[in-house]
């Protein structure tokens, strides 16, 4: 089943490629490999999910539902530098940036959301960080990059 399909079939769309919020391209394809800058929960323009991550005033969920944004982001902005998302063979490497209070330990559960997506659509394991930082461009919540296979 193609990469197309199969997101359709998992309930997702491919969103717009994020227009970048600074000097860079939301993707780069070379030697086989694709790798994404940092992507934020943009959808339609807007973050779906914007400050510190503490388990209350931004829970764990709906931390998680930014992480599969950045996923879905990630998927678009890799899917325009390889000339579609259906020559995509799998994700390599995940990392991910959790805007933290410094109380706050459960970056890898946030991460997770989009680790789980991107095993489901591509049904291969890859590498991954998850990390605390103290803040993230625009407020948002996460930030993901992704590499790619070809």
């Amino acid at each position: 089943m193609k990469v197309s399909e199969k997101i359709q079939q998992m309930g997702y769309e491919v969103p717009p490629v994020a227009a970048p919020v600074a000097a860079y391209v939301p993707a780069l394809a070379e030697n086989g490999i694709v790798r994404t800058s940092g992507q934020l929960p943009m959808s339609e323009g807007q973050l779906v999910s914007t400050g510190q991550c503490d388990g209350e005033s931004v829970t764990v969920e709906a931390a998680q539902l930014a992480a599969k944004q950045c996923a879905l982001n990630a998927i678009a902005a890799a899917g325009a530098a390889a000339g579609g998302v259906d020559n995509l063979k799998c994700a390599t490497k995940v990392t991910g940036f959790v805007s933290s209070s410094a109380q706050f330990y459960d970056q890898p559960k946030v991460i997770n959301a989009a680790s789980e997506l991107l095993e489901e659509l591509f049904g291969s394991p890859h590498i991954r960080s998850a990390v605390g930082v103290a803040s993230l461009p625009l407020n948002a919540t996460v930030e993901i990059e992704v590499e790619f296979k070809l």
